[in-house]
């Protein structure tokens, strides 16, 4: 009963998407027979499978360390992906081509059951939180085991699931493996209705092989070529797009009068921008500036005083991962932008006091974690962003707890592709009734 009301609402639902996908926007459904009719590709054999379903690329991504993982202990497993959008699906072909890959079914009833009897599964593992009544339901009357991995649930989330409360605990409970990034989520999907037992807290998958070593010897490099010393208190404004450079420049002009300790590193996101933010640097803001690539900064006013220190450009590629383990205060750009936000796990991992502003999308449940554990802080504009450095630098233990909560936060999620994998394995036969199988 409950399959078949579903299936009016979602036959509604598309009553108004298609024709506004057809007509306004001018494009069809990618995959539509495997989405409307569960039309996979026909998985033959006896190995035993596992299929993962990632919604986008972000999701898509996070599965390669997984995958890393699960050839590496379980080479006898088959493994097969679904993804949601096109993007999803494009990325999941480059990157996975040896496995099948495909686009997940609608949650139409005969779409999902179709699916599920040409792949035949041993067991389905979904990434974050993605929970399709008939799809869930259909996979638990087959006595397939679920697993969520990586499970994440907003704030936002967790209102609107709760109104529909009653579903969202049929639902959880038909789990066999909750693997969730953090306690605070834990406790939402508890509180939604799912089975304590269950619960298994492994940490986010993105954190893993971040580095947290400032004595890195591709640190420790950067720190030679610029000349930093140890007493001086370094900020870098990185993944930077305009008029992010800007604002960290004012930032530094403004603060530096009064705390001669500071130093400023600029890392634009885009390489095409290299010249141009130099230029912004030495011709508006009249400062002296050293370029990591070794190019000669454009020439400098003569009005600056003799011991002005240079600000320096790290204009090469593949180094800033390593540059942020400088940072004693990091502002990470493409969020004060549209563009979503970057990587802010980073320098988080070298235990910097990590600021970004609000439009951070890309990263929105890093940002939550981050600043549920009051590891980060939010700048909304160039004069907030001034205002929160100024006070970092007033007060150095505060920066340094800052700083160590969001290390302490990287560490702890560390290891959560080994634990998820584990989990995993758990609700897989045994190695040796695999090869049985096989031969």
């Amino acid at each position: 009963m409950l399959a078949w009301l579903l299936n009016s609402i979602y036959v509604a639902l598309l009553l108004v998407y298609v024709p506004f996908r057809w007509v306004v926007r001018r494009k069809g459904i990618a995959g539509w027979k495997q989405k409307f009719l569960g039309q996979v590709p026909l998985r033959s054999g006896a190995r035993p499978c596992l299929w993962l379903h990632a919604v986008s690329v972000g999701e898509v991504v996070q599965l390669q360390s997984i995958l890393r993982d699960l050839s590496s202990r379980h080479p006898e497993l088959e493994v097969v992906i679904s993804t949601t959008t096109p993007t999803g699906y494009d990325v999941a072909r480059q990157r996975y081509a040896q496995h099948s890959v495909f686009y997940f079914p609608f949650d139409f009833s005969w779409a999902v059951n179709a699916a599920l009897s040409r792949i035949n599964p041993t067991a389905i593992a979904l990434v974050e939180l993605e929970l399709w009544p008939n799809f869930v339901l259909a996979a638990a009357k087959r006595e397939i085991p679920l697993a969520l991995i990586n499970g994440r649930i907003t704030e936002r989330s967790f209102r609107g699931y709760s109104r529909i409360r009653p579903l969202m605990r049929t639902l959880l409970r038909k789990l066999s493996v909750v693997a969730v990034q953090s306690e605070l989520y834990a406790t939402r999907l508890i509180n939604l209705g799912a089975d304590p037992a269950q619960m298994h807290i492994t940490g986010s998958i993105k954190f893993d092989g971040v580095e947290t070593q400032r004595s890195h010897p591709r640190t420790a490099a950067l720190r030679e070529y610029f000349g930093l010393r140890d007493d001086e208190v370094v900020f870098i404004a990185g993944s930077t797009q305009d008029p992010e450079e800007r604002y960290a420049l004012e930032s530094y002009q403004t603060l530096r009068a009064r705390d001669p300790r500071l130093r400023l590193i600029l890392v634009p996101r885009h390489k095409e921008r290299f010249d141009e933010v130099a230029r912004l640097v030495t011709g508006e803001f009249r400062l002296p500036l050293v370029r990591r690539s070794g190019q000669a900064g454009a020439d400098t006013t003569r009005s600056t005083p003799p011991d002005t220190p240079p600000v320096l450009l790290l204009d090469t590629l593949g180094e800033l991962s390593y540059c942020w383990g400088l940072a004693d205060i990091a502002f990470v750009g493409g969020s004060l932008t549209q563009r979503g936000g970057q990587n802010m796990i980073e320098p988080a991992g070298f235990g910097a006091a990590v600021l970004f502003g609000p439009n951070t999308w890309n990263f929105k449940d890093v940002v939550e974690l981050l600043l549920t554990h009051d590891a980060a802080r939010v700048v909304h504009s160039g004069a907030e962003l001034t205002f929160r450095l100024a006070e970092l630098l007033a007060d150095a233990d505060g920066a340094r707890q800052l700083g160590h909560r969001a290390r302490d936060l990287v560490t702890a999620q560390a290891g959560a592709t080994g634990r998820t994998v584990e989990l995993l394995a758990g609700l897989l036969p045994e190695p040796p009734r695999w090869q049985n199988h096989a031969a």
